[in-house]
């Protein structure tokens, strides 16, 4: 059994081609989508977040509307790029929309990947220490996160307060309780899986990572993942971790999914280079009749290896389109690969 869930990068575009030709559009289908695919069966609703870009950006307003407006389905990012961020006020934010959600937020974090514009996070006021990367300030940003997500008290209070205090130190207000548990890393390297083990976060792992060994991707992210849960169990956690992985399947099943994907996906893994120094192999996408498609997907090792499954859904088709392609997988390939 599988939790099955969408992850959606929210684009838009001017153009006629689209059907979210604005941030509004991105915004409001990104909802009824999630509500779309909670009445389906599907477990999460997933959003991506990209700053200086026509995409999805500041994730907590959306997953406050999400939560408000479902019951059921978890909620969250992959990922919140922590060079931006300022960890005490995004305490307060996880905080209220989880409170908002009744505790489902599934928050996906990381250091981040190149963004559109040269050290963005430095025009939100941050810049790494001395001697520290980028890589290391995102890092610092995520353990404070984490610490103050405890909900213990850290703050001296003001002797003359202007509404009367709890005894003791102050903490962040609204805590919700259990969400340091719900946070997850979305690691793009073997190293930094075993470290977010380490700190008890789950475990995101995308369609790409560095490329470490030459291997199929696959094999590649199946032996990251199995690193972790070894990391995992050494560090001694009490409760069960969890590892998700994403990955763009269609099923082709009408004449909608022939027009947009019968070419089928991308049937071999690329390289590339996500810094001028680190060398990366990106996942193939899979698209491809019913069959063929659970045949395609026995042989992926990740997949089998993870707890969730995120499809990548082609946003700027629309909330009906986008709803037709999970349907199609929860109805046609995740019972034959029991998933279901």
């Amino acid at each position: 059994m599988k939790n099955i869930g969408f992850l959606s990068f929210g684009h838009w575009t001017p153009s006629s081609q689209s059907q979210t030709r604005s941030a509004a559009d991105t915004l409001l289908q990104s909802i009824d989508l999630a509500v779309a695919a909670e009445e389906l069966g599907a477990d999460g609703a997933y959003f991506r977040v990209h700053h200086f870009a026509r995409q999805l950006a500041s994730p907590f307003p959306l997953l406050a509307a999400v939560g408000a407006k479902t019951s059921r389905i978890e909620i969250g990012t992959a990922v919140i790029d922590m060079r931006y961020e300022n960890p005490l006020y995004m305490v307060e934010d996880a905080g209220s929309a989880d409170l908002i959600a009744g505790g489902r937020l599934q928050l996906g974090i990381s250091r981040g990947s190149p963004e559109q514009v040269i050290d963005g996070w430095r025009y939100f006021g941050y810049q790494p220490a001395e001697g520290e990367t980028d890589a290391d300030m995102g890092r610092r940003h995520t353990e404070v996160f984490l610490d103050v997500l405890r909900g213990k008290g850290f703050a001296q209070p003001n002797p003359r307060p202007m509404f009367p205090n709890p005894p003791g130190l102050l903490r962040l207000e609204p805590h919700s309780e259990g969400l340091r548990d719900r946070i997850w890393w979305g690691a793009g390297s073997n190293a930094t899986a075993v470290w977010a083990a380490k700190l008890g976060m789950n475990l995101q792992s995308s369609t790409l990572k560095n490329d470490e060994t030459g291997e199929p991707f696959h094999i590649q992210q199946a032996a990251q993942i199995r690193a972790y849960r070894s990391a995992w169990k050494e560090a001694g956690h009490a409760r069960a971790a969890r590892v998700s992985v994403s990955r763009s399947i269609i099923a082709i099943t009408d004449d909608r999914d022939r027009a947009y994907f019968g070419r089928g996906g991308d049937e071999d893994d690329q390289i590339g280079f996500i810094s001028p120094e680190t060398r990366a192999i990106f996942g193939r996408s899979y698209a491809a009749e019913p069959e063929a498609l659970i045949e395609q997907l026995k042989g992926d090792e990740a997949i089998a290896e993870a707890d969730t499954l995120l499809l990548t859904v082609p946003n700027q088709l629309g909330v009906a389109y986008n709803a037709h392609v999970l349907e199609s997988i929860l109805k046609y390939v995740a019972p034959a690969l029991g998933w279901r």
